[in-house]
């Protein structure tokens, strides 16, 4: 009855409210005042017992459950559908493993709308999200899997690396802990949550910028190689490589001064970059997210 009884309570302050609003009429306003001594009558009660008042203002208690409730659509699959649901979820796995992500975000899909309550395909298509860089829809993905399932250790943690993508390290800090809470074990949480606590100490430090930069990544990095590569073909790159070596050779006196060659190829580099990026902005992204990935873990990670 007390849980009744708060509920009732809650009903009548919204309606004690509502009746001093001037959107109602005089008769309207009377109306609410009869529901109102009616509920408190029945159910003996009144706006002084402030003991039965909820932690939450009916409004938004009604809010918080509809966007839960629009969040997680409640249908009773078929038998047949499920286990279809099953195999696609099985062929979406595959296809991560083969690094065709965007056929596996399309079976996980697929999956979810044959069994839309099943919590693994919404993380499954999260971290198939995040090799595509669609970092904003794998966090949605992750979060509709932890209101079915909020129990679920791994949502948090693939929603820990999706905020890490978006340097959003407070949050990500704050997932990798909830993660670690319920899979104390799992040394991969530990690791990404100490980058991300780092992260997180550099962006609030005076000096810290909050980027790292790791050189050796760099210069491993294929597509960076390509890029240096077509640099280093660029004439007019060739030609004041050829100047400044002759400089080196033969001291200043021997051509234009060192400063201003390298400052000219400072300038070429920087045309060639804005070129590249015009041209293939994809390749730019894609060595972006290659030293990015090598600050965290978790490219390796199973799934479900």
């Amino acid at each position: 009855m007390s849980s009744v009884k708060r509920l009732v309570y809650a009903v009548i302050h919204f309606l004690r409210e509502q009746s001093q609003m001037d959107t109602f009429t005089p008769d309207e306003q009377e109306s609410l005042e009869v529901a109102i001594q009616c509920l408190e009558t029945v159910f003996k009660i009144n706006l002084e017992d402030t003991h039965l008042a909820p932690p939450q203002h009916l409004i938004e208690m009604f809010t918080n459950s509809f966007h839960k409730n629009d969040m997680l659509p409640l249908s009773d699959s078929l038998p047949e559908d499920v286990e279809k649901a099953d195999q696609l979820k099985d062929e979406g796995n595959n296809h991560m493993k083969e690094e065709n992500y965007g056929a596996a975000v399309d079976c996980y899909s697929r999956a979810i709308k044959l069994d839309p309550n099943n919590a693994v395909y919404y993380c499954n298509r999260a971290a198939a999200q995040s090799k595509l860089n669609n970092y904003s829809e794998a966090i949605k993905d992750c979060e509709r899997a932890i209101a079915i399932d909020p129990k679920y250790s791994k949502a948090y943690g693939r929603m820990g690396l999706a905020l890490t993508s978006v340097n959003k390290y407070e949050e990500a800090v704050t997932s990798y802990q909830k993660a670690l809470d319920l899979d104390p074990e799992n040394d991969s949480y530990k690791s990404n949550l100490k980058i991300a606590e780092q992260k997180l100490r550099d962006m609030s430090s005076p000096t810290g910028t909050g980027l790292s930069f790791d050189m050796a990544s760099l210069i491993n990095n294929p597509a960076f190689i390509s890029m240096a590569a077509s640099l280093m073909q660029n004439p007019q790159v060739q030609q004041l490589m050829s100047g400044m070596m002759s400089n080196a050779i033969g001291g200043p006196a021997a051509g234009v001064g060192g400063l201003s060659d390298l400052s000219s190829l400072i300038h070429a580099g920087q045309q060639f970059a804005q070129q590249i990026q015009q041209q293939n902005p994809e390749l730019i992204e894609q060595l972006r997210n290659h030293v990015r990935s090598r600050s965290f873990s978790g490219s390796t990670e199973e799934h479900s």
